[in-house]
């Protein structure tokens, strides 16, 4: 179709409607070339929740839904996990929050990263972890003080 032709606006929404695009910029230059650039949403967890509903979650706390064409290689969050809520970032606290909060902090460590493989929800809303190497369930508990559980739980895994 002729450059002029194109709604550059519409095609810029639509793009931005894809549950996979964080955003989208289209333009026409000087030479009638038109010009598309999408910054794509990152997944960072994977979550199956409590009702067995299963999407990730990106770096921005934002929900994705599975893709059909591929499987993103990351954490995976099982267990007692509420459903999804948009504001878990905002509330005091929320099982989403910590698993937020936990993954991005594995995610930073480049010695822990490739080590974990699964985040368990218990009834009790502790946390048990699952190594890539072994079939070890590490109870890590809550939260509190978890720059220390951080820290042993990288000594103990050295020691695998």
């Amino acid at each position: 179709i002729p450059v002029r032709e194109i709604d550059v606006a519409r095609v810029e929404r639509v793009l931005e409607n894809d549950p996979f695009v964080l955003n989208a910029d289209v333009f026409v230059d000087a030479k009638n070339q038109v010009h598309i650039e999408i910054d794509q949403r990152v997944p960072i967890l994977r979550i199956i929740d409590k009702n067995g509903l299963n999407y990730y979650i990106d770096k921005f706390g934002m929900k994705m839904p599975l893709s059909k064409h591929f499987t993103a290689r990351v954490l995976v969050a099982t267990g007692n996990i509420p459903p999804y809520d948009p504001q878990f970032l905002q509330r005091k606290k929320h099982i989403l929050k910590d698993l937020f909060e936990l993954t991005n902090i594995i995610l930073k460590d480049d010695f822990l990263l490739p080590m974990m493989e699964q985040i368990y929800v218990t009834e009790s809303k502790e946390y048990e972890l699952s190594p890539v190497i072994g079939d070890q369930k590490i109870l890590f508990g809550n939260l509190d003080h978890i720059d220390d559980k951080i820290f042993y739980l990288k000594i103990f895994l050295k020691h695998l």
